[in-house]
């Protein structure tokens, strides 16, 4: 496998966790998302979004979108799994993933705040704010579901790690970098303190990737 990869994505971030995961290892290719390298020709053939990741699997397939590699890589190698027993556990994590992928993270992605600044003319401090605002208020809203709900455990779900885990533990890396205030969430922090201890987690760290600045 060959996984196009940039330290700090949050998307890549969550395959190089499920990676580690499931004992894999990949090839890396790295695509500096700030000197627009996902534009360039070669890797928009390959990837005609211009994002990161994507996984050139083992038979020649492309695959993109960070949560449907991370399907793949269970489906293909389902031990351990990251996903617990019972089809509404099933739905659960997924829900708690895509509240993530798809509600948070899109608002504040780099092309995101790249057309605030460089096509709105947002000024740095009302970009600071809108990227604080929308992570703050995602966060707010899974820190009460997770903190009520007797499910979750050491981890998201239960006491293993699940794709939940795999997707919340990036953008709290990312809260943490925009020096986002997350000490109202404290179920949130104890899940990623659980997560950090483990090297699956703390061996996809953005500083300890080979292209990191």
């Amino acid at each position: 496998m060959r996984l196009y990869d940039y330290f700090r994505s949050s998307a890549a971030y969550r395959v190089r966790i499920a990676l580690n995961f499931k004992g894999l290892t990949a090839e890396r290719a790295f695509v500096h998302l700030r000197r627009d390298e996902q534009r360039d020709a070669g890797y928009l053939a390959l990837n005609p979004q211009g994002f990161v990741p994507a996984l050139v699997a083992d038979e020649g397939t492309v695959l993109t979108q960070s949560l449907a590699i991370i399907e793949y890589l269970e489906e293909t190698h389902p031990h351990p799994s990251l996903f617990p027993h019972g089809a509404a556990a099933r739905a659960r994590v997924r829900a708690i993933a895509l509240e993530v992928a798809c509600d948070i993270h899109p608002l504040n992605n780099l092309r995101v705040l790249k057309y605030l600044k460089d096509t709105l003319h947002v000024s740095d401090a009302d970009k600071d704010i809108w990227y604080k605002h929308w992570v703050h208020e995602g966060l707010a809203a899974l820190e009460i579901q997770l903190a009520r709900d007797p499910a979750t455990g050491t981890f998201c779900h239960g006491n293993a790690p699940s794709l939940a885990d795999v997707v919340l533990v990036p953008q709290l890396a990312n809260a943490h970098r925009f020096n986002v205030d997350v000490t109202p969430f404290p179920t949130l922090l104890r899940i990623e303190a659980a997560c950090l201890a483990l090297p699956a987690f703390a061996l996809a760290e953005p500083s300890l990737q080979p292209d990191a600045e």
